[in-house]
């Protein structure tokens, strides 16, 4: 008979693999929580009392992409007479969405567009171990598909719950979520799609720090318009898109708990440990496999020893 593995020895391999397979894994160190944004940040600054919810953002967004169009056209206003409280969500088919809320200010709804927004500091990057996500110096947060495994860690870490995930292709399964159009248009100096498709000028395209200055000065020059705060000058850390309300921001479906400080302050120990349980679970349950096999056989082995041994006493 072979030599016998104990259950001391199957564990001492089990621990050695985990341990090399933290050693081994692709973990960055990160400066996220150091960092401030780019002085080229560009960003977007969002007038909800402008806003008609007419979706021509959300049409001129799925072309943009090449995205299925919107279910229903922007010219059907049905959609968002009643209020739809945050119900639609940016997903696979769309990149950004708009949602109406009931205002005490006026007889119709007051409309929000939603889409990443772009942090500063932003969590998804610094979830993601194996660097699917960059920070551009141009502001936008974008993602490659061809390095993401799809473990989905970044739909966790985001404090506005953006990015979605593509189910329904086994071979493409991917993130989706605006990428503030990069490529063709960002990165060449030209403001997104959504932004020059705004019939209403709700969408204001510039430097951050300049949009900062412009909101501000909105609210000062109107007294009693708009509440004094810009959501998303602060909030995760700070954002790419802003905006200025009518309406307390709650009211507008926007979430009060997030932050001030970077969601990464707040979550980096938690996130640090899913890299090494994605890395090292599987060693360890093929360990864990081996220590329950190798235990069976030795049964069954002694078993049919005794038996033998029977055997030979009659």
């Amino acid at each position: 008979m072979g030599a016998k593995f104990s259950r001391r020895t199957l564990l001492k391999g089990v621990l050695a693999t985990a341990a090399s397979a933290i050693s081994m894994r692709p973990f960055k160190k990160t400066m996220a929580h150091d960092f401030q944004g780019y002085q080229s940040n560009r960003g977007v600054l969002v007038d909800l009392s402008r806003c008609i919810g007419c979706r021509s953002c959300e049409a001129a967004c799925s072309r943009e992409h090449g995205l299925a169009p919107p279910d229903e056209p922007p010219e059907n206003f049905q959609l968002l007479e009643q209020p739809t409280q945050g119900v639609r969500r940016p997903d696979q088919n769309a990149f950004t969405v708009v949602n109406s809320y009931e205002s005490a200010l006026s007889d119709h709804p007051l409309f929000k567009k939603i889409q990443c927004n772009h942090c500063l500091e932003p969590a998804c990057l610094t979830a993601c171990f194996v660097n699917a996500y960059t920070k551009t110096p141009e502001g936008a947060v974008i993602y490659d598909a061809d390095v993401c495994v799809g473990c989905r860690t970044c739909m966790v870490a985001c404090p506005f719950s953006i990015p979605a995930f593509r189910y329904d292709s086994a071979f493409e399964a991917r993130i989706m979520k605006c990428n503030f159009c990069f490529d063709s248009r960002l990165s060449k100096h030209r403001p997104p799609a959504c932004v020059e498709a705004c019939p209403m000028e709700a969408l204001t395209f510039g430097y951050r720090n300049e949009l900062l200055r412009v909101a501000r000065k909105r609210i000062r020059d109107a007294p009693g318009k708009y509440q004094n705060a810009i959501y998303g000058e602060f909030e995760a850390g700070g954002t790419s898109w802003l905006y200025i309300s009518p309406v307390p921001f709650e009211q507008a479906g926007f979430d009060l708990q997030v932050p001030r400080q970077p969601i990464l302050n707040y979550v980096k120990d938690f996130l640090a440990v899913v890299p090494m349980v994605l890395t090292i679970w599987p060693g360890l349950f093929a360990g864990l496999y081996l220590l329950a096999r190798t235990r069976k056989i030795t049964d069954d082995s002694s078993n049919h020893e005794d038996m033998s041994d029977e055997t030979i006493e009659r």
